[in-house]
């Protein structure tokens, strides 16, 4: 591994990903783990039910 792999591997430890980025990561597991079994799901579909929940979440407090 040379030294400059090592130094980003190193700073990228120390990266606190955004509430936004964990979001979108989030989703993205959905669609894919969902798509895999279901090759009807699509990602629009994981946004709509993902913005629905986040919605009755919000509603419930």
């Amino acid at each position: 591994m040379t030294n400059e792999l090592k130094k980003l591997i190193e700073a990228a430890k120390r990266v606190e990903p955004t509430a936004e980025h964990r979001e979108q990561q989030r989703r993205s597991f959905a669609y894919g783990n969902t798509a895999f079994e279901n090759d009807r799901i699509t990602r629009k579909m994981v946004d709509e039910q993902a913005d629905k929940l986040a919605s009755q979440a919000r509603d419930k407090r």
